[in-house]
């Protein structure tokens, strides 16, 4: 991936920086794999707001991506890489010899034209997806299952990987990108290679209205608000907010408090913790 930038004919164009796609290869989307998007814009089913600081944004429409990869040894060559407006990973389309069209995560390096498979008898190549216990020790890995059969749910973002490091019994020990380090049933299924579009990380939105395109609303700090709309609201010119430590707008403890839940049962699977 590239990134462009832009000479600063403009305040907005003097720091944006935008995604060069130059590994994109088909630009309209495979209609047979669309499905309608509606944003609720942070409202529950009674209109009222849940999500603050979401609305508005480009219109879209949402990508079916084959998280599970339950097409086992049937092999599908991809036919396209495209752009997802959901994700910053990209997605490569994939057609297999049975006839089926899939999106797949697109992972770094693949190339059009490349033949991949999933199942227990897949190789350890880039892009097949198999079972945990299957796959080597030290080999990057994305697109990984939590519980068997339920499909890929971490290490999905654009340019993370993780890593097998041990094998114990019926558990893997995998490294994630988070820095923890946490246990995973070895029949759980991982895709081989990191996820491309390594370079979003760096990429500078440059002004307020590209937000706005991507559906996030103003934040205005609390200290600005009324002391009806905020806790730390209130008081004469910059006056600080008179409490032991900063709160959200319903009064709990902010900034640097750890929210899990210290009863979760996942808790028992985590060797130890991220940073």
């Amino acid at each position: 991936m590239t990134i462009r930038l832009y000479r600063a004919y403009t305040p907005a164009t003097r720091n944006k920086t935008v995604s060069g796609f130059s590994e994109i290869t088909k630009t309209r989307p495979e209609k047979s794999l669309l499905n309608k998007f509606h944003s609720s814009s942070g409202h529950n089913n009674q209109g009222v707001i849940t999500i603050r600081h979401l609305g508005g944004g480009h219109k879209k429409r949402y990508r079916l991506i084959d998280f599970k990869r339950s097409l086992y040894d049937i092999p599908g060559r991809v036919v396209a890489i495209e752009y997802d407006p959901n994700r910053n990973a990209r997605i490569a389309l994939l057609h297999y010899i049975n006839g089926t069209k899939k999106y797949i995560l697109h992972p770094r390096s693949l190339k059009v034209g490349a033949i991949i498979s999933s199942g227990p008898n897949a190789s350890v190549e880039l892009g097949n997806a198999l079972p945990l216990k299957h796959i080597p020790l030290g080999t990057a890995i994305h697109n990984i299952e939590i519980k068997p059969g339920h499909g890929g749910q971490i290490v999905r973002a654009a340019g993370t990987y993780a890593q097998i490091i041990a094998k114990e019994g019926k558990f893997i020990t995998l490294k994630l990108p988070s820095g923890e380090i946490r246990l995973i049933r070895e029949e759980c299924y991982a895709t081989i290679g990191q996820v491309g579009n390594i370079d979003s990380i760096n990429i500078t939105i440059g002004k307020a209205g590209k937000n706005r395109w991507l559906g996030k609303r103003p934040t205005v700090r609390g200290i600005v608000m009324n002391p009806v709309d905020h806790p730390h609201g209130g008081g004469e010119g910059r006056s600080p907010f008179g409490r032991p430590r900063p709160v959200t707008p319903w009064g709990k403890t902010a900034l640097g408090v750890k929210t899990r839940n210290y009863k979760k049962y996942s808790n028992k699977y985590i060797v130890r913790r991220r940073k």
